[in-house]
């Protein structure tokens, strides 16, 4: 294939079209000292629906380059069943935000949640150095208004990398 048609950008992408839902079932290994879930267990599923998300959205390998925000809300405990939801929230030229939903889903499916994190992925060409991504289309106002809300993350993360944070 040629190089030019290799690096091609794939077309613009819609948010459901790389959302995804992960499920587990809280078993002892999960789980700290005091009964609930492992922040650092939480923080590698998180991690991984990321990884996910962006891969599909940009079609590329991707790498985990800040986890933004990360807000423990509630606890879970053993054979709890937790769901964690992915979704581009914006994108930049070569990195996207992804927000992951994070929730304990009772017998009769009622999702409370019990975190959220917003993570920045970067996209990698075959010689691991950071590749343009395809645009997001943002329709429904809850996607617009994250989209926005996005864009404040982003330029609060620019002025906590200029001031050393």
């Amino acid at each position: 294939m040629p190089a030019d048609q290799n690096s091609k950008i794939p077309e613009n992408k819609k948010v459901q079209d790389s959302q995804i839902e992960q499920v587990h079932s809280l078993m002892s290994r999960h789980l700290n000292g005091n009964g609930r879930l492992f922040g650092g267990q939480l923080v590698g599923w998180i991690d991984e629906v990321a990884g996910i998300v962006a891969r599909r959205h940009a079609q590329t390998s991707v790498v985990t380059a800040a986890i933004d925000n990360l807000i423990f809300k509630s606890g879970a405990k053993i054979n709890d069943i937790i769901v964690l939801i992915g979704r581009v929230t914006y994108v930049g030229k070569t990195s996207m935000e992804v927000r992951v939903d994070t929730y304990v889903e009772s017998d009769d499916g009622y999702r409370k949640m019990i975190n959220r994190a917003y993570l920045v992925m970067v996209s990698l060409d075959e010689e691991g150095c950071p590749r343009q991504v395809p645009g997001l289309i943002v329709e429904a106002e809850e996607e617009k208004a994250e989209w926005d809300a996005a864009v404040r993350r982003s330029e609060l993360r620019s002025i906590r990398r200029k001031e050393g944070f």
